[in-house]
């Protein structure tokens, strides 16, 4: 939906996938089909294959958006082309490392507040959206509570059957089995085919239809969700949703205007006898106004350009941000990828203070090394020959005070750069 949304709004795309996908932007693939379709296809290698297709053409871009959770990431040294990439849920605590080593290079936007690590920094949080002339409104429902959802103890099926058989309504189940056993132990005793009933996954064609003509969409979870895209499609329907308050439910469900947050069976219970009182084509409005692929592109698109127009500030060691700046002064955030160093450089006019916020440096001034971790801080004198270097494997972040008469770049006096940029015959080697 995004992919054909940027389209529309007139921007030029490409977009990575099988090669069997259905798109109106440009189609690059590595992988014929998906594995999921083929089983002779091998995940790891094709998964590799389909990565480097991206970044081995990534010059031809002036960004790239990544979806496909961290391994893309370990990619994006190799490039100066800068990338983004929505985090659609953390998988597992075991692949934090990789998020952690290239947060500050490459550009993280949550799905939700909720779903944020207070281990990493975000360029945005951008709600998903969705295509309104897919879900027909109702206003009239029938006299069924709905469950639609991957079959799991983490999505609350179980909690969904009991609801429905204290309140006396029968109550449709939809969704791919993802856990075999929770369904035939816990799930399946319960389907008789009228009270309860299990109808499988549900495809596009029927989906409007079964949203609509419930009553209310139970979506008791059992873990935090990082999203909940069921509960914007039964609301687009007229459908209010009563759900427990984990996650990013309470940024969806607004309590008793098109829903009700609970915290337990009884709760829900209660709120099913209440469900009445909702306004259905509240539900609808409060979709239209926030959950749209219309507001999602334009989102997207105002957070690309926001990058693009600061990529004065990226260098090939990192990148900085101005923070401040007044006539005898000037501040900025620095952060230095792992490995990389700035130029070896003095100044006439003007003195620096250094200060690192998260990771460690190596400091060379004159003719002596000093480490620095966070929390630690260097002056820098007026004329001093000085360099910073990122020694670790997780990005280095300072900030800089600047103290003097002018600030310019061509302040800067480069006596040796790893990237070429120090004038000939400037070079000079260090012990």
């Amino acid at each position: 939906m995004l992919t054909e949304g940027l389209v529309q709004a007139g921007v030029d795309i490409t977009l990575f996938a099988t090669g069997d996908s259905i798109t109106s932007a440009k189609l690059a693939w590595a992988c014929p089909t998906p594995y999921s379709e083929d089983r002779n296809i091998d995940p790891k290698v094709w998964e590799c294959m389909h990565i480097s297709e991206v970044f081995e053409r990534a010059e031809e871009y002036d960004l790239i958006h990544n979806h496909f959770d961290f391994l893309p990431l370990t990619y994006s040294g190799l490039t100066h082309t800068p990338v983004v990439s929505t985090i659609h849920g953390f998988s597992s605590p075991a692949i934090m490392p990789v998020y952690k080593k290239y947060n500050g290079r490459v550009h993280y936007v949550a799905i939700s507040e909720a779903d944020k690590s207070p281990e990493l920094d975000y360029a945005a949080t951008i709600h998903h959206g969705i295509r309104l002339e897919e879900f027909s409104f109702r206003k009239s429902p029938e006299d069924y509570l709905l469950f639609f959802g991957r079959i799991h103890p983490h999505k609350g099926v179980i909690e969904a059957i009991e609801v429905a058989k204290k309140a006396c309504l029968k109550l449709k189940i939809a969704g791919i089995i993802q856990d075999e056993e929770y369904f035939r132990t816990r799930v399946e005793p319960h389907i008789d085919g009228d009270r309860i009933e299990y109808l499988g996954s549900v495809g596009p064609t029927q989906r409007s239809a079964l949203l609509g003509g419930a009553a209310g969409l139970l979506h008791l979870i059992n873990f935090d969700e990082p999203f909940g895209l069921s509960m914007v499609e039964a609301m687009a329907c007229g459908t209010p949703v009563i759900a427990n308050a984990r996650g990013s439910i309470p940024e969806i469900v607004q309590d008793g205007f098109n829903g009700f947050l609970v915290h337990n069976v009884a709760e829900a219970l209660d709120a099913v006898r209440k469900i009445g009182a909702i306004d259905r084509s509240d539900c609808r409005q409060s979709i239209e106004k926030r959950f749209t692929t219309e507001r999602m592109v334009k989102d997207y698109i105002g957070l690309y350009q926001n990058i693009l127009d600061s990529r004065d500030n990226f260098r090939p060691w990192g990148h900085y941000e101005n923070l401040s700046e007044h006539k005898n002064h000037k501040v900025k955030r620095i952060v230095v990828t792992p490995g990389k160093r700035l130029s070896l450089q003095k100044h006439r006019r003007r003195s620096e203070h250094w200060i690192v916020v998260s990771g460690e440096a190596i400091i060379t001034m004159d003719d002596k090394e000093i480490f620095l971790a966070a929390g630690q801080s260097v002056d820098i004198p007026k004329g001093s020959v000085h360099r910073i270097m990122n020694p670790g494997s997780l990005p280095l972040v300072f900030v800089e005070a600047q103290m003097g008469d002018y600030f310019g770049e061509d302040d800067i006096i480069r006596l040796e750069d790893d990237y070429g940029r120090a004038p000939q015959g400037a070079l000079r080697s260090e012990s």
